[in-house]
């Protein structure tokens, strides 16, 4: 038993640890960031490239503002986005199927082009004379809307050159998809050759999304995916740390920007020559991309070149066909084996019951049923301690401070009554790892964002705005601590007794899915450990009958 309290005490005090750096995170003085967000001081944004085999690469505008010009608006079925006609940026784009966190009447913005945020996708051209995204194109229209019984939504936009080279660039918007592609129809009217490159980049600045919560914090900001190196994460710190930008040469791969529950990134194709870059352009201000070589367009002669955009939330039953390691950008951490299956077990249950929070119960129930002999076994060692209490509180008053023999003495009652231990630490070693695992299964699921369960849970990926969940959780504690022995030591049975009060109050911030797990899990332990003592009080009455 002295193990097991160990262990307690071991993740009780890992817990609060943990809670007391977050609230160190919370409170430590604000990072100094730019008042104006749309203009860029330090570097330039438009990428240079090494790719293409041309006498002279040279950047095609200088200028450090953002500009806004005249937009357009594309509605879809699930997207509203708004492209800005000064470089063709798409410089707002709205989920139309998920509701903001700060106002549920209102779809969610991924992309945006103003306080509080600066994120938006960009394209252009390199190569002198070539249309970059600071370039104005034209367009036909104002207003494009996908049309009734209509699979694809084509915009395009047009620039000509006084030399005679046309440039199209279209997005085709798809119907109940989040894949937008974008695609240069390079036309070459001039006297001779060109050979430009492609880049796709998105411009961001580092400031937390919203429903970002400094307490559960998650990932928000680049990942490349290659092969070779597999799926990378950088975070904005140490993008142009001591003046160094990162840049890695591949064939394959993506490049994106993750934050919590949603994914934005460029998707090429094939095995194409590829060079992935990442840039600080700025005070909080990046730049990441992929840069692609268009190839040789001779005069008098037409090249298209591809990409697909993907900007959407997380669900990983939608990306895990669009590109290689797609769903790696769902990140369960490094209990990512026991994670993935508690979801795809919780997808088949939601399946049939329609409502996650009832979910989460049946999966409790699940776990719980997947271990019962184990914890059957637990729950009977620890009933035969609590039997044995008032034998090993003499033996602490016949021995005094003599640990050693209390210590032999205590080992030799284990032995004739065959108790182990540690057989009581089985439930706790157990339900720890299945416990994180569904913490990341909540935390990057975006499945259950916003899906209500009853009465006051709206969200069970949102803490619990009553506190409810979290003050039944330790009235379940504490119940669990009176079923089990005492802790012979005074201050092992005031810590057991604190551990409860404690944890409600860490639990406040959880996720409400969370504690409902631990509370539907508490229940159905209290309830076993009940029936398994009353089975043993039971025995001695019947034997000697």
């Amino acid at each position: 038993m002295d193990t097991q309290r160990l262990i307690i005490f071991a993740v009780f005090s890992l817990s609060l640890f943990m809670l007391w750096g977050k609230w160190e995170e919370i409170n430590k003085p604000p990072v100094t960031t730019i008042e104006n967000k749309t203009t860029y001081e330090k570097n330039t944004d438009v990428p240079k490239s090494d790719l293409a085999k041309t006498e002279e690469k040279k950047e095609a505008a200088s200028a450090t503002t953002l500009n806004k010009g005249q937009r357009i608006k594309v509605i879809t079925d699930v997207v509203e986005a708004e492209i800005d006609l000064n470089g063709g940026d798409l410089r707002r784009y709205s989920l139309l199927k998920q509701k903001s966190d700060k106002d549920k009447s209102k779809p969610f913005v991924l992309f945006a082009d103003e306080e509080p945020h600066n994120f938006i996708a960009q394209s252009g051209l390199i190569g002198q004379g070539l249309p970059n995204h600071k370039e104005i194109f034209t367009t036909d229209r104002n207003t494009y809307q996908l049309a009734t019984n209509t699979e694809n939504l084509e915009v395009k936009l047009h620039w000509r050159s006084v030399n005679g080279i046309q440039v199209d660039k279209v997005y085709i918007f798809k119907r109940n998809s989040y894949v937008v592609q974008i695609k240069y129809e390079i036309t070459n009217n001039s006297s001779t050759a060109i050979s430009p490159d492609a880049y796709f980049q998105f411009l961001r600045d580092g400031t937390p999304p919203e429903g970002h919560s400094a307490l559960l914090p998650t990932y928000a900001g680049p990942a490349i995916y290659t092969e070779e190196k597999r799926f990378q994460k950088h975070e904005f710190s140490k993008v142009g740390k001591d003046g160094k930008d990162i840049e890695e040469d591949a064939n394959n791969g993506w490049i994106a920007v993750l934050q919590h529950y949603f994914l934005t990134a460029y998707l090429p194709q094939g095995n194409a020559q590829r060079k992935f870059y990442l840039k600080k352009i700025a005070d909080n201000l990046y730049t990441s991309g992929v840069i692609i070589p268009v190839g040789e367009i001779a005069t008098k002669s037409t090249k298209n070149i591809k990409m697909e955009l993907f900007a959407g939330p997380l669900e990983q039953e939608s990306i895990k066909n669009l590109a290689p390691g797609l769903e790696l950008a769902v990140d369960y951490g490094w209990l990512k084996i026991i994670a993935v299956p508690i979801f795809t077990l919780m997808s088949l249950i939601h399946k049939l019951l329609g409502n996650w929070g009832w979910t989460i119960i049946v999966l409790t129930i699940v776990i719980k049923m997947a271990f019962y002999p184990l914890s059957a076994a637990s729950y009977r060692s620890m009933a035969k301690m609590k039997a044995l209490a008032p034998r090993l509180q003499r033996l602490k008053e016949q021995y005094g401070d003599d640990r050693q023999k209390q210590h032999q003495a205590m080992m030799d009652i284990y032995k004739t009554e065959k108790i182990n231990p540690l057989g009581g630490c089985l439930p706790v070693v157990i339900q720890i790892p299945v416990f994180i695992a569904l913490y990341w299964v909540l935390l990057y699921s975006v499945e259950m964002r916003q899906a209500p369960f009853a009465l006051w849970i709206h969200d069970l990926t949102a803490q619990d705005p009553y506190y409810v969940l979290p003050v039944l959780m330790g009235i379940s504690m504490l119940v669990q601590a009176r079923l089990n022995p005492t802790p012979p030591d005074p201050i092992q049975a005031k810590i057991m007794m604190i551990m409860p009060v404690a944890f409600s109050i860490m639990f406040f911030w959880f996720p409400a899915g969370l504690v409902l797990y631990w509370v539907v899990n508490n229940v159905l332990s209290i309830a076993q450990q009940w029936r398994i003592n009353h089975v043993l009080q039971n025995v001695p009455k019947k034997a000697k009958r």
